[in-house]
């Protein structure tokens, strides 16, 4: 497009080509000049923007109604003050959920700025989604239902229903995910930016191609192709390269300062997943895959517009940092949407104490008995919510420093009470000359004084109760006004069916496959991990475009697929986990044979998850790559194919010696 055509865009050519959707941040972290690249680097119809994980909004719930604190997220401003030039020269609409606990205050900031510089651009904000007022008495009122309320098979993570039984727990905030009708309706009043709060990830990205392709409420599949285009550029940098399992076969230098993901939706949904020219980078059928299989909930991603129906996904390069992404089916929306609630739960510390190489794991036996005796003396040994003593790292053989013969003890302690930390950070002292051998630690113990913590409560809420609407804005100053249009559910509803689970059809016998050695399944198979609250995901797939990767010709990259499936079962991935199972943990299992992947959910593996959670990795990110690291016994050949050398004499006594150069 010539400059000259940037103000045709909305009447010659909406609907007519694919919608242009550059996203711009994935979480709050990410700077302003991220929208400002996605506005002047290239030609887009859409900017779009994720400012919000979980916690973000209740983060800043207690300091907004205190006044101390704006509400909404720096980065969201910083990124339209830097572009809204360029957003008016260009013809580029911006969506975004930065809002967060305030988005009209946003958006007044906003219009103020457009008013300011004598822009023609219409500013918008979506309100609904803030429910801490129906929340608030929740003991008379009741509390709304668990997420994974209608699975039997799950067991809640204790203390889950404290902010319930107990009445020491005020909730703090509690926003339901909203979908992508009021920014729809913002869109088809003239809006050019909308601010939102706790709209889910993807609900900007099917606004905006739900406006430009004029679909209809029940154009079901391609709303739910859009909703996985939203979700494959929703989280920064993730599909163009970042977080990708696959990253040491690249130049490390093309890693970072790298441009975020654009996806080119079109009429039927089917997308094309790529990035500007400009700066580092890639787009993959690597890394496309591996941020599909992100955060997933199974087979079905819901929005609270549509369900995506996912088996049958589909990847393939058609160039350059272009990846079509297609396969997609829709039904209609469930009736409730997600609702996070967050409520003080109360106070949090934590104890790091190194060891290094000769007898280190009874150097940690003698440092937790130690520390359960003080605890047991000072009466207040049972009264935590959480105490673990976890020790993190195992010292290197031989060491080559000290470094590498160090491993640390971490003693994480949440209780009701601040005193009860107090308590245990009193030992620090108490003992501190009746330690191990060569013990050490970080000079600063700030972390070991207690500070107040807010957890999390996963919830459904009925999408007919909420009430929400667009606010479209004119004038500046104290002469704002608003023109406030409300807003109603989808028409149509399905309920929920119980999750799919099941373990491959037709299995191979593993023996099939040829001869085994012992190696990491990390090197033939690629995965991805993330948090769903309490719980994890996991996805595996065989790569098809690394450097060392069979050909998608090749018969070694469908044989592998067959031995994955027929490998990797329930069974086999608590075997994988080793000491980090617990049976309370719950697994439910699925595959999309069309990008040869097996996917699990491993429901209360987080505990309450996000900020109460106990775990060192609480968003699970690191799973997948732990779980790449494990051995298991894996065909010959299939290694060899990747160009993983393979030691010939340990081979033949099965016990493993392969490795990978790296680049």
């Amino acid at each position: 497009m010539e400059s000259n055509n940037y103000a045709s865009r909305w009447t010659e050519q909406r609907g007519k080509r694919p919608v242009r959707i550059a996203n711009c941040s994935g979480y709050k972290a990410d700077p302003g000049y991220h929208m400002k690249y996605q506005a002047e680097l290239g030609d887009v119809d859409f900017i779009t923007g994720d400012y919000l994980a979980e916690v973000n909004i209740a983060e800043n719930a207690q300091a907004h109604a205190e006044g101390k604190h704006p509400g909404w997220e720096q980065t969201a401003w910083d990124g339209i003050y830097q572009t809204v030039e360029i957003l008016a020269q260009k013809r580029i609409k911006v969506i975004v959920n930065g809002g967060a606990h305030n988005p009209k205050g946003l958006a007044e900031k906003v219009q103020s700025l457009v008013t300011e510089k004598g822009l023609d651009l219409k500013v918008a904000y979506v309100e609904g989604d803030n429910l801490i007022e129906e929340m608030k008495d929740i003991r008379e009122k009741g509390l709304p239902p668990h997420l994974d309320s209608d699975n039997s098979e799950v067991h809640y993570a204790n203390h889950t229903l404290d902010l319930l039984e107990k009445k020491d727990k005020p909730i703090v905030s509690a926003n339901a995910y909203l979908g992508a009708r009021e920014i729809l309706k913002g869109l088809q009043e003239g809006a050019d930016i909308i601010i939102a709060g706790r709209v889910a990830d993807a609900s900007p990205v099917i606004g905006a191609a739900w406006f430009w392709h004029s679909w209809a409420d029940d154009d079901y599949d391609a709303l739910a192709g859009a909703l996985v285009a939203g979700h494959l550029i929703e989280c920064s940098g993730y599909v163009t390269g970042a977080n990708f399992a696959g990253f040491y076969e690249y130049p490390l230098d093309e890693l970072y300062d790298i441009t975020f993901g654009i996806a080119e939706v079109e009429r039927d949904g089917t997308c094309v997943i790529t990035k500007h020219d400009a700066k580092k980078g890639f787009v993959t059928e690597d890394t496309v895959k591996c941020q599909f299989l992100y955060e997933l909930q199974g087979n079905i991603y819901l929005n609270s517009d549509v369900k995506a129906i996912l088996d049958n996904v589909q990847v393939k390069e058609e160039g350059k940092n272009r990846v079509r992404v297609w396969g997609i089916k829709g039904a209609p929306p469930p009736p409730t949407t997600k609702l996070a609630i967050f409520y003080k739960a109360g106070w949090q510390s934590e104890i790091v104490v190194n060891a290094t190489g000769y007898g280190t794991a009874e150097k940690f036996d003698l440092y937790e008995k130690m520390m359960k005796f003080g605890l047991r003396r000072l009466g207040i040994l049972d009264k935590f919510d959480v105490l673990e003593f976890q020790r993190i790292g195992i010292p290197e053989p031989n060491p080559r420093s000290q470094l590498h013969s160090t491993s640390y003890l971490r003693i994480f302690a949440e209780a009701s009470d601040p005193q009860i930390n107090l308590g245990l950070a009193s030992l620090l002292g108490e003992f501190a000359m009746q330690h191990y051998s060569g013990f050490h630690s970080t000079m600063d113990h700030r972390t070991a004084i207690p500070k107040p913590y807010i957890s999390y409560y996963p919830a459904i809420y009925p999408q007919s109760s909420l009430k929400t609407s667009i606010n479209l804005l004119s004038g500046s100053g104290t002469q704002i006004k608003t023109n406030t249009i409300p807003t109603t559910p989808p028409s149509r509803f399905e309920d929920l069916e119980k999750r799919e689970s099941y373990e491959t059809n037709n299995p191979h016998l593993l023996s099939s496959f040829g001869s085994t050695i012992r190696a990491r399944i990390g090197d033939v198979v690629l995965a991805r991990s993330g948090d769903k609250g309490g719980n994890a995901n996991i996805g595996f797939f065989i790569p098809t475009q690394l450097p060392s990767s069979y050909p998608a010709s090749s018969p070694l990259y469908k044989e592998s697929w067959d031995w994955l499936r027929s490998m990797l079962t329930v069974a086999k991935l608590k075997e994988m986990f080793g000491e980090s199972w617990d049976d309370s943990f719950y697994i439910e299992r699925v595959e999309f044979p069309k990008i040869y992947a097996v996917h699990f959910v491993v429901y209360g593996v987080l505990g309450r998850g996000v900020s109460g959670s106990s775990r060192l990795d609480a968003f699970a990110k690191g799973m997948g790559d732990w779980l790449r690291d494990v051995v298991v016994d894996v065909p010959v050949r299939f290694l060899e194919g990747r160009g993983v050398k393979v030691e010939e004499e340990e081979w033949k006594e099965g016990v493993g010696g392969c490795s990978r150069p790296r680049m």
